[in-house]
This record gives C-alpha cells, structure tokens and sequence, in this order.
C-alpha cells in the first residue's frame, strides 16, 4: 500500500469553499492531512468542509484579527499548523484605464495584504513547531506580462511571486519552505462562464502548447507535491501549471 504523502499534517486552505481551494482540500484530506478550509462564503466552505470531513473557519483574509482568530481557534483544535495554502484571490477585470482606486485597493488587499498576513501570523507558530511549508497561489500573471489580463491582477500576483522568495531565503533557517504556483486560466465554473464567449476560448486555448486548460486538479496536484517531504529541497521556486504557455 503506498504511504499517505501528507499523513499527519496539518493543513490550512483558504479561499476553499469552491474551485481550485475546494480541489485542493480534497487532495490534501486524500493524502491523510487533517485539513482547515476558511472562506467568506459560510454556506459554501460547511458544504465543502462537511462532504471532506475537514474543518471550516469564517475567514476575512485582508483581515489582521481575522488572521488572529482563524489560527487560534486552529491551533486549539489542532495544536500545530503544518502548511499554509495561500488561496483566496481576486480579480476585477478592469484594465489599468478603467480601474478605480477603490477596486485596486480591494485586490491588493485580497491578493497581496492576505497572504502577507496569513505568513506573518504563520511563521512563529511553524518556527515553533520545527517548520512548515507555505505555499501561495499567484498565476502565470506573477510571471509574465499577459496579453488578455489586466495590469492590476498581474501587480498583485508580481507581488506574490517576490514576496514568496523573500520569505523562503529569510525563513529557511528554521525549515520553513516557501513556495508559488502559477497555473495557467484553469477550467473553473467562473471560467466557464467567460467561455460563452468562443473568441475568448479560443484565445485561452491557443496560448497553451499542450492544447487544454488546467484543470483544479492539475493545480491541486502541484501544491500535494510542494507541501509533501518529497519536495524537501524545493525552495523560493516559483511552479508554473501551465501547459508550458510561460515556456513558449
């Protein structure tokens, strides 16, 4: 029988009431880790989290004592936090002309101001455990310049991508890895409602050399592997799932 990858860990997910976070937390409870999923959406995260057998926390991740009161209330049921999933993101889509200070204040909180938190809040905790693994969800956009993307999402996903190479250099010295994934436009109900649109497809499908979207469990694959021992010497990496789009 093959071991467990994630047995005995602890895991937090946010953003995790659907989507890639939802696919996610399935991966992560198949792969024997005790799983957290926090999320605005109360209705939506007990749905997910009751059908896991995993535990769900109401979650504002821009937030500072939201951040408190999630990992407390883990560490009282837990005892130990072992990776953090930097999940919950945000995108309006509005190009740099018509965004108004108020929407990019929003994403920068959500996609920026969250994960900071959820790392500074995270790190004594893991310290005090030995170690941990932070993993962030930024995109292709915190890699490249995307022609179909606006420039406020690819500043916020830029700014995760540094912010997790910092945090891996400083911290390694007490086992803490951190690292990014960047997947490509992945096969989500919200991306396949932009899909009604067949010029948009198409452009989305014509980028990927493999020919397809990502799907949540190419991503949730990635992030399995990135917080298992298997990846014990994977560090500051920035982790494209994308069909080798950032490659061409």
């Amino acid at each position: 029988m093959t071991a467990l990858r994630l047995a005995g860990k602890v895991a937090l997910i946010t953003g995790a009431a659907g989507g890639i976070g939802a696919e996610a937390a399935l991966r992560f409870c198949e792969e024997g880790a005790s799983v957290f999923i926090s999320d605005t959406n109360c209705a939506a995260g007990k749905r997910t989290a009751d059908s896991l057998g995993a535990v769900f926390l109401v979650h504002e991740v821009a937030s500072e004592p939201s951040w408190q009161a999630v990992l407390s209330s883990l560490l009282q049921r837990a005892g130990r936090l072992d990776v953090l999933v930097n999940n919950a993101g945000i995108n309006i889509r509005k190009n740099i002309e018509e965004m108004d200070v108020e929407s990019l204040d929003a994403m920068l909180a959500v996609n920026v101001k969250g994960p900071f938190l959820g790392i500074k809040h995270s790190l004594p905790i893991m310290r005090s455990g030995g170690g941990g693994v932070i993993l962030n969800m930024s995109s292709i956009c915190g890699l490249v310049g995307h022609r179909y993307t606006n420039e406020t999402y690819t500043t916020t996903k830029g700014a995760l991508a540094l912010l997790t190479k910092s945090v891996a250099v400083r911290y390694a010295k007490d086992n803490i890895r951190c690292n990014s994934v960047h997947p490509s436009t992945v096969d989500t109900a919200l991306v396949q409602v932009m899909f009604k649109d067949p010029e948009r497809r198409a452009e989305r499908l014509g980028e990927v050399p493999l020919g397809r979207l990502a799907t949540t469990t190419d991503v949730a694959n990635a992030l399995v592997y990135l917080a298992s021992d298997e990846a014990a010497f994977i560090n500051g990496v920035a982790f494209p799932v994308d069909g080798g789009l950032t490659a061409a």
